[in-house]
Order: structure tokens, then C-alpha cells, then sequence
């Protein structure tokens, strides 16, 4: 694989500072950061798009499921480990992970995000030309419009960040190693 681990020193002076801003928050460097960092521009647009999406106004759940409906469907296993361990970390129960993991067509246990799935695979199945029933459907589970835009923002970000890591062959770090698998 051509893709290094880069590190603040070995990385384009332009990812340096957002290397060390992700170190800081989360105590260690992921993989899947150094080596997005070898894209100065990819890396930031990532955690700025992330960042975005993190202060919309779906709440915390349901941001997890699009992401992890993202991280299924595109078989991206450092995605998987690292929102397992913020939905463990969010106290979401030990049914909904295994579902969201799972990545079926299964429903998840809870029927609003199970809405949330379900709307999040529609946008992506017709390419955001989503029926009027799919998007009723998530509305009648109280979303709004402005919900449905969001999670059009949720796939544009974790699209990002699931075909890189896949590219870079980002490895799952040590500290999320027990939330792989």
C-alpha cells in the first residue's frame, strides 16, 4: 500500500495543524487521519464537513446511524470500529450497534431511527431523487425538511471519509481494536 502513516513531522506542512488538533481531542492519531493527511485539502475539507454535520440539528443517534449505515455499506471497517465505540460511548444499547453493524435491511429496534436508516439508504438508492412516500415516511417519525437535508450532509461527509480510508487501507488503531470485528 503506497499510503504511510504520516505524522506531524512527516506530513505536508498544510495537515500538520489539524494532525495535531485530532491528536489533542481524541489522545492518539488515527490511521485513517495520517493518512488522509497525505491530501492537505482532503483532510480538512473531511473535518470541517464532519464538523458540520456533528453541530446539525439531528440529534446524536441519528447522525450514528447515517454514519454507520455509510460505514457498512461501504465495508469501511475503521468507520465501523470508531462510531461503534462513540455510539457505545453515547450509551446506545447493545441491540442497536449489533443491527447498525450488521448493515441488513433488518429493522433497527428503535422505529425512528429505524426512519432515519431507512431514509438514509433511500437518498442513496435513487441518488437523492427520494419518492415523496420515503421522505413522508421520515417526516411522520418528526423530522423535518431541514433533517432530510442534513442527512444528505451526513452521506457527503462519511462518502468522504469511507472510500479514503478504503483507498489509504487506513488499519484500525489499537485503541478501537476492542470495538472491531
Amino acid at each position: 500500500m503506497p499510503f504511510a502513516d504520516l505524522t506531524p513531522t512527516t506530513a505536508p506542512p498544510a495537515s500538520r495543524r489539524a494532525m495535531e488538533a485530532v491528536t489533542e481531542r481524541l489522545g492518539y492519531l488515527p490511521a485513517a487521519v495520517a493518512r488522509l493527511a497525505a491530501s492537505p485539502h482532503a483532510l480538512d475539507g473531511f473535518l470541517k464537513i464532519s464538523a458540520i454535520f456533528d453541530a446539525c440539528t439531528l440529534d446524536p443517534l441519528s447522525r450514528e446511524v447515517v454514519v454507520m449505515t455509510m460505514a457498512t455499506r461501504n465495508d469501511c471497517h475503521v468507520c465501523v470500529a470508531m462510531h461503534t465505540a462513540k455510539l457505545t460511548g453515547a450509551g446506545a444499547g447493545p441491540a442497536l450497534i449489533a443491527a447498525l453493524r450488521e448493515g441488513t435491511q433488518a429493522p433497527l429496534p428503535d422505529e425512528s431511527l429505524d426512519a432515519v436508516r431507512r431514509f438514509t439508504l433511500a437518498v442513496l438508492a435513487s441518488a437523492g431523487a427520494v419518492d415523496d412516500v420515503d421522505l413522508r415516511d421520515f417526516l411522520a417519525y418528526g423530522y423535518t425538511e431541514q433533517n432530510a437535508l442534513e442527512v444528505v450532509l451526513g452521506i457527503g461527509a462519511y462518502t468522504l471519509s469511507t472510500l479514503a480510508n478504503r483507498l489509504t487501507g487506513a488499519p484500525v488503531n489499537e485503541q478501537l481494536a476492542s470495538f472491531a470485528g
